[in-house]
């Protein structure tokens, strides 16, 4: 790594197969004020990714492209990309960000001068969602919503709690704070790298700072069904901190307190219609319908709390079907196939079934 940097920030982008996000990464970043250069590692796309690349460079000649042919064997793919444009880059502060991502304007020059002023030496963003189709209204906002159980943000950034965190779809960390912590590097293999990159820096001193951040940048995760089983069986039980336990505990609230109630009051009201069922089904039925309606109020409370549309609330149990399913999936595939699979590659999960906590 270079240790005589010019000042301002690097943005670093691994690319693999984005044609149809990169163009609008890489401009919504090069709109941002602060930044010094930009650096897309195009990671063996096979589409039309870098010819995009090469398109822009005449519009933005602070971007300069990365074209990687090999993965190195431990390595994970984002963390090969991440760690060589490190390498190259001259900011004092890096920002790592996904190529399915959006930067509003002016929210870097917000969230450089917070960290600046907080002595923060990373700040990470949980981006606002979108989701446009019915399975990413369904599941992408309840799983945040756990997430953000399990990862608190006042805890994360409290240098007095061990908890650490970050989302890699935007990191923003002090250049000197990432090499003392060993970059991607020390990280190389690791799936879930965001989180481990924020333990180590942690771990070294620095200073956390967590958020959601649904005002400064957006994303799409995932443009299919499957894409998004596939993401979501690699992360999930890590996130989980591997823990069974843990996972088996949110699969029982999913399924009891927000599936059961209302699966039961339909069911009761089919018999009221049928004429089978008494002044008891009655009373049942309307209790039931009282739970769900409060399970459906107190989601919308958390959705609202981290910055989605507390509408979305409606999706809930279908959303609950889902993210149980996709949690036994998870599990899964790390203590029964030990391989998780991401963006065509194959990651073997031997050793992580251990766990950290």
């Amino acid at each position: 790594m270079k240790e005589n940097h010019g000042g301002g920030v690097t943005a670093i982008i691994p690319a693999r197969n984005e044609e149809a996000n990169i163009a609008r990464v890489v401009r919504s970043v090069a709109a941002q004020e602060g930044i010094r250069e930009i650096l897309v590692v195009d990671d063996q796309s096979q589409d039309r990714t870098g010819e995009i690349l090469e398109g822009l460079k005449a519009e933005i000649p602070r971007l300069r492209t990365i074209r990687i042919e090999g993965l190195p064997e431990g390595w994970t793919g984002k963390s090969h990309a991440v760690a060589t444009a490190a390498r190259m880059a001259s900011g004092d502060w890096l920002l790592l960000t996904d190529a399915d991502t959006e930067h509003q304007p002016g929210s870097l020059a917000v969230l450089l001068e917070r960290a600046r002023s907080e002595g923060a030496d990373l700040l990470s963003l949980s981006p606002g969602q979108r989701t446009p189709t019915w399975w990413e209204k369904a599941v992408i906002p309840l799983v945040y919503v756990h997430l953000a159980r399990l990862y608190r943000f006042e805890e994360v950034s409290d240098p007095r709690s061990p908890a650490a965190a970050a989302n890699g779809q935007y990191i923003l960390i002090r250049r000197e704070a990432y090499e003392r912590a060993g970059g991607h590097e020390a990280v190389r293999g690791e799936i879930l790298e965001d989180v481990a990159l924020a333990r180590r820096v942690k771990a070294a001193g620095g200073r956390l700072i967590f958020l959601p951040g649904a005002a400064w940048v957006q994303t799409r995760m995932y443009l299919s069904f499957s894409e998004m089983r596939r993401g979501w069986t690699k992360n999930l039980y890590l996130l989980y901190g591997m823990s069974v336990k843990k996972m088996l505990r949110t699969l029982a609230e999913l399924w009891v307190l927000d599936l059961l109630p209302t699966l039961a009051f339909l069911g009761l009201c089919a018999l009221l219609a049928l004429g089978r069922g008494g002044m008891g089904t009655t009373l049942a039925a309307l209790g039931l319908f009282s739970i769900a309606i409060l399970r459906q109020w107190t989601y919308s409370q958390a959705l609202s709390r981290i910055g989605f549309d507390p509408r979305l609330g409606n999706f809930q149990v279908l959303g609950a079907a889902l993210f149980g399913m996709l949690l036994l999936n998870s599990a899964r595939a790390y203590r029964l196939d030990r391989k998780v699979q991401w963006k065509g590659r194959e990651y073997s999960t031997q050793g992580t079934t251990k766990g950290t906590r």
